[in-house]
C-alpha cells in the first residue's frame, strides 16, 4: 500500500490526494523506516515537489519529509521555507524541520522571528504570522532553552491557594500559624508574608496564587488577556523574581466549551497576552515556567489562578522512584497526619508492604521511630525504596520477602502501611485471602497495646479480617476519599 501510493505521486496520480495519504501511513515508524529503505535515497520526487505550483502540494511533502527525519532534507527545506510566499505554509516548513538538525540555521530563525514580532502586517495575515511565530520561539527554545528565572518573593504579601484533600482540609489549616487562612471547597485560602511556613506543610498538592488585580477575567479572550495585563500580571511576576521578563506561560483552560471552543479561545487569549506584553509574556507549551490556570465559573466567567515553577518544592524529594501501586506523598503525609495522636517516639515501626518506603519515610518525619523494617515481595519497589531512603538521609531496613514467611527476633510496637489492592497483579479473591492471612499474621509480629495504622482501598475487607480475631479492636476509622473508596483505620491490638 505505502510503495503503491508513493509510485502513483511518482506518476504524478492525484498528487495531493496521495501526499496526504502517505503522511498520514507515517505516523506508523514501521512505515516510514519502509519508505526510507524503499526510496533508497532517491529523493528527487520530493525536491520537486517543493516547487510545485499548488501550495498545499508544498505544504504536505515538507511535512512528509519531515516525518522521515532525514537529515539530507535539511536544506532544501529552509531554502523553500525562505522562497515560499504563501503564509499559510510557511510553518508547516518550520514544522517539518523542527524533526530535523537546525542548529545550523539558529541565527536565521532568530532573525526571522525578530522581524516577525517588530514588523508590521495586515490583520487578515496575522493568525499565520502568529502561528510561525509560536514555532520560531518553541524552536528556539528547544536548543537554548529558556532563561531560568529564581523566584526571591518568600516575604511579598500573597494571596494563595493549598488544594488539599477535600474531606481534610482542616489538617492543612491547623498546620498554618501566620496570616490569614480559612477553608474553602477544594483546600485553603491564605494571605500571608511567610511562604516558608507554607513550604514546610506537607499535606497540599499544589500551592497557586491569586492575582489581586484579576482573580477573575471574561470568556472572551481578548478581553481576558487585557484584564490580565492591566491587573498586574508582569509586576506579580518581577517582584518575584530576581530576573526579570520575559516569562515563558503556558494556559490550563478549565471549561465546558466544546474542544475545539476551548483551543480557539487558549489561542486567542496566548496570542493577545504576547502581543499586549511586547512579549514580556511568551507562550511555550513545553519550556514554561509559569502556569495560567483559568476555571470557568457558574457565572460563566473565569478565576484566575497562577502557579510558578520557579519555586523550589524539595518536601517530596527523596522520592525519585516509584512503582505503578505507590502511594502518592502526600496521601502518605496526610495519612501520617491523621494518625499523629496515635504515633510513638522511637517506635518499633513495619510496613509489611513497604513498595518504594514513601509510608515509613513520611511517619518517620513526623514522629521519628526506631528502628523500622519495609518488607515487599516485589524486588524492584524493594531496590527502588533503598534509593529514594538513601536520598533522604534515612534508616530503614528493607527486606525483600513474603511478608507471610517474615521472621524476626523482637515484636513491633506498630504497623504502619498502605494496604494491597485487587488491581493490578492481584485478583479480588486473592486479596481476600491476603486481608484475612495479614490479620492472623499481624499478631505474630506486634506487642500487645500495639497499633496498626492501615490505609486501604477496601473497607469490607478490613472489617471482615477484624470481625475474626478477638484481639483487636477500631479506634478510628476515617474516609480519606468516599469517591475512591479510601479509608484510614488506627487498630489497637491486645494480646
Amino acid at each position: 500500500m505505502l510503495r503503491e501510493t508513493y509510485e502513483r505521486i511518482k506518476n504524478g496520480e492525484d498528487v495531493r490526494k496521495n501526499l496526504i495519504e502517505l503522511k498520514a501511513a507515517l505516523k506508523d515508524n514501521s512505515n516510514k523506516m519502509a519508505l526510507s529503505y524503499y526510496l533508497a535515497g532517491e529523493y528527487d520526487i520530493f525536491y520537486d515537489l517543493l516547487e510545485d505550483e499548488d501550495a498545499k502540494v508544498r505544504k504536505n511533502v515538507a511535512l512528509i519529509m519531515g516525518l522521515l527525519g532525514l537529515q539530507e532534507f535539511m536544506t532544501p527545506l529552509y531554502k523553500a521555507y525562505q522562497k515560499e510566499d504563501k503564509l499559510f505554509v510557511k510553518a508547516d516548513y518550520l514544522a517539518a524541520i523542527k524533526h530535523l538538525d537546525y542548529r545550523g540555521i539558529l541565527d536565521e530563525l532568530k532573525e526571522r522571528l525578530d522581524f516577525l514580532v517588530n514588523g508590521t502586517f495586515e490583520e487578515t495575515s496575522m493568525k499565520h504570522i502568529n502561528e510561525e511565530k509560536k514555532l520560531l520561539t518553541n524552536m528556539i527554545l528547544d536548543i537554548e532553552g529558556a532563561k531560568k528565572h529564581t523566584f526571591t518573593g518568600y516575604d511579598i504579601l500573597s494571596d494563595l491557594i493549598l488544594l488539599t484533600n477535600r474531606d481534610h482540609k482542616e489538617i492543612t489549616l491547623d498546620e498554618i500559624k501566620n496570616g490569614k487562612a480559612r477553608t474553602f471547597n477544594a483546600g485553603v485560602v491564605i494571605r500571608t508574608r511567610d511562604l516558608e511556613e507554607i513550604l514546610s506543610v506537607r499535606t497540599y498538592s499544589e500551592i497557586l496564587f491569586r492575582l489581586k488585580g484579576a482573580l477573575t477575567v471574561e470568556s472572551n479572550p481578548i478581553k481576558a488577556a487585557e484584564q490580565l495585563w492591566k491587573g498586574g500580571l508582569l509586576d506579580f511576576l518581577n517582584i518575584r523574581h530576581e530576573e526579570k521578563s520575559p516569562y515563558y506561560f503556558r494556559l490550563e483552560i478549565k471549561t465546558k466549551m466544546p474542544l475545539d471552543e476551548k483551543s480557539s479561545f487558549a489561542k486567542k487569549l496566548a496570542m493577545q497576552l504576547e502581543t499586549i506584553s511586547g512579549r514580556n509574556l511568551i507562550n511555550s507549551t513545553s519550556n514554561y515556567e509559569v502556569e495560567l490556570r483559568l476555571i470557568e465559573n457558574k457565572e460563566g466567567t473565569f478565576n484566575v489562578l497562577i502557579k510558578l515553577y520557579t519555586i523550589p518544592d524539595n518536601r517530596f524529594s527523596y522520592r525519585k522512584h516509584a512503582v505503578a501501586v505507590s502511594i502518592q506523598p502526600v496521601q502518605a503525609a496526610l495519612i501520617a497526619k491523621l494518625a499523629e495522636p496515635y504515633l510513638k517516639e522511637n517506635a518499633q515501626v513495619l510496613d509489611p508492604f513497604c513498595g518504594v518506603g514513601t509510608m515509613l519515610i513520611e511517619r518517620n518525619k513526623l514522629v521519628s521511630a526506631n528502628p523500622m523494617y519495609g518488607i515487599d515481595s516485589f524486588g524492584e519497589a524493594i531496590d527502588k525504596a533503598i534509593e529514594n531512603t538513601r536520598r533522604d538521609h534515612t534508616v530503614i531496613n528493607y527486606i525483600n520477602r513474603d511478608f507471610f514467611a517474615f521472621k524476626h527476633d523482637y515484636l513491633f510496637d506498630e504497623i504502619f502501611t498502605n494496604m494491597p489492592i485487587s488491581r493490578g497483579r492481584k485478583t479480588e479473591e486473592e486479596i481476600e485471602l491476603l486481608y484475612n492471612r495479614f490479620f492472623k499474621k499481624a499478631l505474630e509480629v506486634l506487642k500487645d497495646n500495639a497499633i496498626m495504622v492501615l490505609y486501604t482501598r477496601d473497607k469490607d475487607l478490613v472489617l471482615k479480617g477484624i470481625a475474626q480475631h478477638s484481639e483487636y479492636h477500631i479506634e478510628q476509622n476515617i474516609a480519606i476519599s468516599k469517591k475512591e473508596g479510601a479509608y484510614l483505620f488506627i487498630i489497637k491490638v491486645t494480646q
